[in-house]
């Protein structure tokens, strides 16, 4: 452990691992949603609940922020680290709500293969979470991770968008398809978001 000097509050750590886990949660649930398009509207709100749950975890984040004096990390760090958390959840729910939106019939294969991106980015993310007190190199790995996941949606997302141009004759059906592949990726982007945070903050405590 590399917090073996600093003040004991160990609430932040929970806090993180908690917001972290709901992330997988989440991704989880949109990624089973995308490759069993079934009960759609249930379990967009079933999205909604965690969504929800994760804005929960980060007020307290931010309520204990203000309320201790010496934290174990700096204070920007820690609200950098809730706020990149969140906007994961804040961009599954957004691809939820655009498919309950959008009243999309059926998910595309480029989108059951971003879901399933952003569940894996999204479990190595809650990875580095968990890690978060360990060495740079032990971070470093789920951040390697994670920043290959996330080239590996942006590839997909400007593929599928390409052939979007090409193949759709509907623009309609363009524009709802390129927002949500976009959106997609906003998620990928936000999970790198948090490995950086993660990555910086292990480096100010070596």
């Amino acid at each position: 452990m590399i917090f073996g000097l600093l003040p004991k509050e160990e609430a932040f750590f929970d806090l993180f691992k908690q917001a972290a886990h709901n992330v997988i949660e989440g991704s989880r649930l949109l990624k089973e949603l995308m490759e069993g398009y079934t009960d759609v509207q249930q379990k967009i709100r079933r999205i909604k609940e965690v969504e929800h749950i994760g804005d929960g975890i980060t007020h307290d984040i931010a309520l204990r922020l203000n309320q201790t004096f010496l934290t174990p990390l700096d204070r920007e760090d820690i609200h950098d680290l809730a706020s990149a958390l969140d906007d994961i959840l804040d961009a599954v729910e957004a691809v939820a709500d655009r498919f309950a939106i959008y009243k999309i019939a059926q998910p595309t294969e480029s989108a059951i293969r971003l879901a399933d991106i952003l569940y894996r980015a999204a479990v190595a993310v809650g990875h580095g979470v968990d890690h978060i007190a360990m060495s740079h190199e032990e971070v470093k790995e789920y951040s390697v991770q994670v920043n290959s996941l996330e080239n590996e949606a942006d590839r997909v997302s400007r593929d599928a968008i390409s052939e979007l141009f090409e193949k759709e004759t509907n623009p309609i059906a363009v524009i709802k398809w390129k927002e949500i592949y976009e959106t997609f990726e906003e998620g990928t982007d936000r999970c790198e978001d948090v490995a950086n945070v993660i990555e910086r903050i292990v480096l100010k405590q070596t």
